[in-house]
């Protein structure tokens, strides 16, 4: 089979040399749109770099000396609109976009694109963006935070982030982002299929329908083929064409001035009207989906060499040629040079230092803290009066024990004096408070542009939430359900929790994720409103994952996480056992012992503090547990106490990481353990301790047994019951564990 790389490279030189190239769609001179000869050979000079790095990828990995192929051959257009556009302009961009990257670095002082992208080709650590991570596009000083995304997972956070602009000019909120900024996000036509793409795309139309800024282009590069499916001919068109609240507009992607033309209007309308615009973007595939894509077992030889006399390069020539702005030769000429100067800057990065060991892999997966002085910035001093305003539809209360929903709704009042760039979204969290009245007041209080209900829709809550800590603003987004969390949760697994690590800490999306989940809902909702299952939280990289089991701590913790994502920039997701919001009660009717009274402190003076808390000092028996589990198990401690066994109940209050040295130090002392985890013994938080206990060496422990929910969904009504633990199972357990010994 003929080398299809090097078959293109040569007939591009053969065709512009004969003078055989493709009809132009678009007849204006580039005068026209407002291009000068100089811009245009600079574009063309930027398609050509383009070219030559996905050429020379494929020789890089012939060599062992390059890890990834997929390249922009065939979308060199979109270096028309980096052009159209600001460098200041985030940019959230697909894995087709070499060009744009390179025509933006031009826009910018002390930029080297072809050896920085060289540098992510070969995987060295002195990659600048990623650190040697992958190959990414992206760059701190062009505002184009590193993609990975390949089904258009990133057009959530792009909507959110420019929802962000308008949201910071309203709250007079000194963001990342200018006021007049416009986001720009790019993908394919396969990608547009993608619910994620379909979820951001309807946020947008949704928000500017009801007339709110979202000053947003999307870009779809539409080049007919998914890996090997084809997109239906005009299916795009047909999609997007006429959504509500957004402008469509449409260009032949293979022609530099019909696409900086319409780039630059798409441009004006959302600068200018702040109004989302989808530009349709015709283009081809060249070269296959990637290095390893053997196109002709899929497509006929036909179709691939008709697409191949489509090549964009093949138009530029042609608009350069038929305005005089450069002859045949001097095309060839420009063609041949860059290809000898990638080839030159590739044997410089692939003997580039590469990563070579764990720690330095990882050594980004956490965000560096912001120094001392932006951390003092952060608080501002709340007056005793300001507060009793605050408060006053809560005055007498204040000094009375209350439930966990109350202190984590004052708490939530505090932060959000104290901080004035935090805002809160989800569903149903403004004049409805929520579905269990967590956020009653939030949004009467400070507003709908700081406490604000969202559509139903989990990608674009979480995705909205990292667009808008790209703006400086601290979220708190909710999920409503533990369970719903599921429909999104590549928002926090391959977008939130990736974006120190592939940018090496540059760019960072801080925010605390409120979700409220977890079983024992005396039998209400059935498995979608009680989920006793966060997994997925759990094996996520640098993830801070907190669950409050009563009021006392819920406030402690809240603090903690606030601080925890605004001064050390974490992700950080806040379980909330549903069933425990109203308990009052612990042991009998009336005691009132799961209620506190609510200690305010101000965040400025909070110190951080994510380590386990020990209930009891008994040592026959340590109990292990967290959530609803430590509210059976401090149940069952008095049972036990009555019958003569002294048991200790570890609540862990924070699940990721786990505090491992305050859970050695409390099980030290300890002849047994028993570890009570409401979730399933499969997959449950149980299995990571037995491993801690199993192979700590300073443990006296002779047994560690665990209690845990069975591998079920929780049904409907009381049944649910019997796949739960219960708090007469933990006595029971101990008591056997006990008289065994």
């Amino acid at each position: 089979m003929a080398d299809r790389n090097q078959l293109v490279k040569e007939n591009f030189i053969s065709w512009v040399e004969s003078g055989d190239l493709p009809e132009l769609s678009c007849k204006k001179a580039p005068k026209e749109v407002g291009l000068t000869n100089e811009e245009v050979i600079d574009l063309f000079e930027t398609q050509v770099m383009s070219r030559h790095l996905d050429l020379q990828s494929r020789v890089m990995q012939k060599k062992g000396q390059s890890f990834y192929t997929i390249g922009s051959a065939g979308h060199e257009g979109n270096a028309a609109y980096a052009k159209a556009f600001r460098p200041d302009d985030m940019a959230f961009l697909h894995y087709r976009s070499g060009a744009f990257c390179v025509q933006r670095s031009k826009e910018v002082d002390g930029q080297t694109p072809l050896y920085d992208m060289l540098l992510s080709f070969a995987a060295s650590s002195e990659d600048p963006i990623s650190g040697g991570r992958h190959k990414v596009l992206g760059s701190k000083a062009l505002n184009i935070p590193p993609q990975t995304s390949t089904i258009a997972s990133h057009l959530p956070k792009a909507m959110g982030a420019a929802f962000s602009i308008g949201l910071a000019k309203r709250l007079g909120h000194e963001g990342e982002l200018k006021n007049d900024g416009v986001i720009i996000c790019n993908f394919g036509d396969a990608s547009a299929n993608h619910s994620t793409a379909q979820g951001a795309i309807n946020s947008a139309g949704w928000t500017a329908y009801q007339s709110i800024p979202m000053p947003i282009v999307f870009i779809c590069e539409d080049n007919g083929i998914g890996i090997s499916t084809s997109t239906p001919t005009g299916w795009i068109a047909a999609n997007f064409q006429h959504r509500a609240g957004i402008e469509y507009l449409y260009c032949d992607g293979l022609n530099l001035v019909d696409t900086y033309e319409k780039a630059k209007l798409a441009e004006k309308i959302a600068r200018e009207q702040h109004r989302p615009v989808f530009l349709h973007v015709r283009t081809v595939r060249l070269l296959g989906h990637a290095g390893s894509d053997a196109e002709f077992v899929y497509r006929d030889m036909a179709k691939i060499e008709q697409t191949e006399r489509q090549d964009p390069l093949l138009h530029s020539a042609n608009i350069l040629l038929s305005h005089g702005i450069l002859s045949a030769s001097q095309i060839v000429e420009m063609y041949q040079a860059i290809e000898r100067r990638v080839a030159n800057v590739a044997e410089q990065a692939a003997s580039r230092p590469r990563l070579t060991s764990a720690e330095q892999v990882m050594a980004s997966i956490v965000p560096d803290a912001i120094n001392e002085q932006q951390q003092q910035a952060l608080y501002k001093a709340v007056s005793p009066d300001q507060r009793a305003k605050l408060f006053s539809h809560d005055k007498h209360n204040l000094k009375k024990p209350q439930h966990l929903a109350k202190l984590i709704n004052w708490t939530l009042l505090d932060a959000l004096a104290e901080q004035d760039n935090i805002v809160m979204l989800g569903e149903d969290i403004a004049r409805k408070g929520g579905v269990y009245n967590v956020t009653t007041k939030l949004s009467e209080r400070f507003g709908k542009n700081r406490v604000m209900n969202t559509l139903l829709d989990e990608q674009s809550i979480l995705g909205g939430a990292i667009g808008l800590a790209h703006n400086g603003f601290l979220p708190i987004p909710e999920i409503q359900f533990l369970a719903y969390v599921h429909n999104a949760e590549d928002q926090i697994r391959g977008e939130a929790a990736t974006l120190s690590f592939f940018s090496n800490k540059q760019y960072t999306n801080p925010m605390v994720i409120r979700v409220a989940g977890l079983a024992y809902q005396k039998g209400f909702g059935g498995h979608f409103h009680n989920d006793n299952s966060f997994a997925v939280f759990r094996d996520i990289p640098g993830v801070v994952l907190a669950c409050p089991s009563n009021g006392e701590d819920a406030v402690d913790m809240m603090r903690s996480a606030i601080k925890l994502a605004q001064e050390q920039q974490r992700v950080v997701i806040f379980l909330e056992p549903i069933a425990l919001y109203m308990t009052k009660d612990l042991h009998e009717e009336g005691d009132g012992l799961w209620t506190s009274e609510y200690q305010h402190q101000s965040l400025a003076e909070h110190v951080i503090n994510t380590g386990v808390k020990a209930h009891g000092h008994g040592q026959q028996v340590c109990i292990l547990t967290y959530g609803n589990g430590c509210y059976l198990s401090r149940q069952a401690q008095q049972l036990l106490a009555e019958k003569g066994v002294e048991v200790k109940v570890v609540d862990l209050r924070f699940l990721a990481p786990l505090d491992e040295a305050g859970i050695i130090a409390q099980v030290a002392s300890c002849q047994q353990v028993l570890i009570v985890d409401e979730c399933r013994e499969t997959g449950s938080i149980s299995e990571a301790l037995v491993t801690l206990l199993q192979e700590s060496k300073e443990t006296q422990a002779q047994n560690v047994e665990r209690i845990t929910a069975k591998d079920s969904f929780i049904p409907l009504g009381s049944a649910a019951y019997h796949v739960l633990p219960s708090s007469q199972e933990i006595v029971d357990k101990v008591q056997v564990m006990v008289e065994a010994k």
